[in-house]
């Protein structure tokens, strides 16, 4: 049997901290992207102390002594910093919280100087100048995985958590085998970190609100623009200029799809020409403040066949059907129930037909929980929670061979059920610039 180790008292969270202010008496605010002095919009540091308070509670149920974060949702989830889209992918910047301390922030270069000025929320002496290595563009045998690895455990060994295991999200394989080294017992964090994410505050569903409303005014954009002659990355270029406009801090990925290209879904776009009567659907994953949107809407230019008509009909019944059931206490294995089968849009397996008919949550990541589809729902069914930000999207190939609908709405799921926040009419086939 093995030993079980005695645990520090863990840090006591603030019972009004986890509070997370919802006020479903009201409706869901949409404000402007500045704040001002005569009405409440987002309180920063409710939403910091709430992020916190979450976390803390996660980690606190979860056996782990401590958690370290490379995943950037994480980071900012727990510190409240983040220095742009350029860090996403280098692995560069960490942060560390034990169950008996507050957050150590690790950042690139001046970040980290920076936020020592304008961060008050963090101590000055938490936050540190951090580089494992770019991804390995500095080579291993510098020594930074190692120098990183020791400045952590003499943390946990501070902090009284060097002898509990240490969740991790993602990292370097070397940061990985240096922390083992130092005689860490790591274990994966990343399921706590999305359990903590998973209920958004009232402030957290403000902002999700506001990008959402900001995608509403582009689909007006991309309406009035989807003519002949018009290339696929022509409608990205204005959505991403106009979504700047707007204040989004990142137009992280649009897709702009058409004609027979259509089906299969390639997701990703061309300079194709729009053509009379095409088939054109469109997915704006953009920020406001950190907090993403994923917003399909499908079109056809000019005009419509029966062939398209029934197929967004199909797509449209079966989000309806998924929506009209969602509530607090509901299985997600129930919802899966609805969506159509890989069959049903002629797919041989539903691994193959993943992420075209199914509900992902929605926050500072793309896809957190929850995650609802036939691939995993049976098997790891969950309890839905009012609070609960997500996507619902459909896909239904049409008969023609070539086209196909895309739609998809974002919920907040309230006490009494479902809220749509994303707007833009999509009840029956919009057809642009009709002939």
């Amino acid at each position: 049997m093995a030993k079980k180790l005695n645990r520090p008292e863990f840090l006591p969270v603030n019972e009004d901290d986890l509070k997370p202010a919802h006020r479903w008496h009201r409706p869901l605010q949409a404000p402007g992207t500045t704040q001002v002095d005569f009405e409440e919009r987002v309180d920063f540091r409710r939403l910091h102390r709430y992020r916190l308070a979450r976390t803390r509670e996660a980690l606190a149920k979860s056996g782990l002594g401590a958690m370290l974060c490379f995943d950037q949702y994480n980071i900012r989830y727990i510190s409240s910093t983040v220095i742009g889209e350029w860090a996403r992918d280098k692995l560069i910047r960490y942060c560390l919280l034990t169950g008996t301390g507050d957050p150590w922030v690790w950042d690139f270069g001046s970040a980290a100087r920076h936020h020592r000025i304008y961060c008050p929320w963090l101590h000055e002496d938490h936050i540190r100048a951090g580089n494992p290595g770019m991804r390995g563009a500095i080579g291993p045998e510098v020594g930074l995985f190692k120098q990183a690895a020791k400045e952590i455990k003499d943390l946990l060994k501070k902090e009284g958590m060097a002898d509990l295991p240490l969740g991790l999200d993602v990292c370097e394989p070397p940061m990985l085998f240096a922390l083992q080294e130092q005689g860490i017992e790591v274990r994966d964090g990343q399921q706590m970190m999305l359990a903590a994410r998973e209920i958004k505050s009232h402030d957290e569903i403000t902002l999700l609100n506001i990008a959402s409303s900001m995608v509403d005014g582009v689909y007006q954009d991309i309406a009035a623009e989807l003519k002949p002659g018009v290339k696929e990355s022509q409608i990205v270029a204005l959505a991403t200029k106009r979504l700047y406009e707007m204040g989004s801090d990142c137009v992280e990925a649009i897709n702009s799809i058409s004609g027979e290209r259509c089906s299969p879904h390639p997701h990703n776009f061309t300079d194709r020409l729009i053509r009379p009567g095409d088939q054109a659907y469109f997915d704006i994953i953009h920020s406001f403040i950190g907090y993403r949107t994923c917003y399909y809407r499908t079109f056809t230019v000019g005009s419509a066949t029966q062939a398209q008509r029934d197929a967004y009909k199909r797509a449209r019944q079966w989000m309806d059907d998924a929506i009209a059931m969602l509530k607090p206490g509901l299985g997600t294995d129930k919802v899966a129930e609805q969506l159509p089968k890989a069959s049903d849009i002629a797919f041989e397996s539903e691994m193959a037909a993943f992420g075209l008919n199914f509900c992902h949550g929605l926050g500072l990541g793309l896809h957190e929980r929850p995650l609802i589809s036939r691939l995993n729902s049976f098997v790891e069914p969950y309890e839905l929670k009012a609070g609960m930000v997500f996507a619902v999207e459909t896909f239904c190939p049409a008969t023609d061979g070539i086209s196909a609908a895309r739609i998809e709405e974002m919920v907040v799921l309230t006490p009494e059920g479902a809220k749509i926040i994303s707007l833009y009419p999509a009840k029956e086939l919009p057809i642009a610039n009709r002939y």
